[in-house]
Formats: structure tokens, sequence, C-alpha cells
């Protein structure tokens, strides 16, 4: 597979708060998927005129391969500081694929009420979905082989940058 051009993706980040600020009310929270999701959530709240602090969810608990995969080494806490009864929520991810962990995401959320809405917001969306689930807010549409992982990471300056990792 040829080599893949790969965006800015703290621009990214500036491009996403630019297509949700027109959306956005005063109720309006986000919540950040570990650990990908999380990073783009800070920069949003950073950039959107935001009151409310973001939410950070992990669905390791709520994946429909956890039986198959097992407790994933690296589970972080999932924080909710707000009551999501009633309220708009932003899920945010890195990267949007087979809608599985979106999904999971939703699940996990009602546990915590019952939100107004729930938009999704991500930097980069690989297609191939198993989940009728799609993406409201996106800055990048990438085709990549199904061999390879779009992978955002965080340097020492917090700068997000992205890389395609390949699977055995």
């Amino acid at each position: 597979m040829p080599a893949i051009e790969l965006p800015d993706a703290d621009a990214q980040c500036i491009d996403l708060a630019t297509l949700i600020r027109p959306r956005l009310s005063p109720e309006t929270v986000l919540v950040g998927i570990h650990s990908g999701g999380v990073w783009v959530a800070r920069r949003l709240r950073e950039l959107l005129p935001l009151e409310n602090p973001i939410g950070l969810i992990d669905v390791s608990f709520y994946r429909d391969d956890y039986g198959e995969k097992g407790l994933h080494p690296g589970v972080k806490p999932t924080s909710i500081p707000f009551d999501v009864e009633g309220r708009p929520l932003i899920l945010v991810d890195d990267v949007l694929y087979t809608g599985r962990t979106t999904r999971a995401a939703i699940n996990e959320l009602f546990d915590y009420g019952r939100p107004a809405s729930i938009q999704l917001a991500v930097l980069a969306d690989r297609g191939r979905r198993q989940l009728p689930i799609c993406a409201d807010y996106c800055t990048w549409r990438v085709d990549l082989d199904p061999s390879q992982e779009l992978v955002l990471s965080a340097n020492d300056n917090g700068r997000l940058q992205w890389s395609v990792a390949e699977h055995a």
C-alpha cells in the first residue's frame, strides 16, 4: 500500500472546533474516549467557549469483544464530573473505524443518565463500519488497509501527531 500523507493533528483540532462552535449551547459538555479522544477533547476544551469540565471515558468493560480480548493492561478510570441527565453531549474520539468503540461509549454514558443528545466528533474516519454509526463532526476521511492502524499520540510537548502502524 502506498505511503499516506498524514495531516497536522493540531490543525485538525482547530478545524474540528470550527465545525463544532456554531452548534454549541451553554449546557454542552465534551466526553473524550481514552486515550486519543481524551487528548482531542482537552484540546477542544481550550479552543471552544465551554465552561464545563470534560468527561473522560474508558470503554474497556463495555466492549462487545471484552470476553475475547480480556482486560487491556492500560485501563483508565472513567470520570464524568457533571450530571449527564438531559444534557447535550459531544463524544470525542481520535479515529472512527468499525463503530464498536463508539457503541460501547454510548452504552456506558447511559449508565450515568439519559442525555438530551449525543453527537460524535472525530479527527479521522476510516470507514468500514460494522455498526450504523457516523460522525457529526469529522476533519479527515482516510482509507487504510485493514492491516494498518491509525495511531494518534502526544509528544513530550503535548503536540498531537499521527502515525500508521502495520499489524502482523
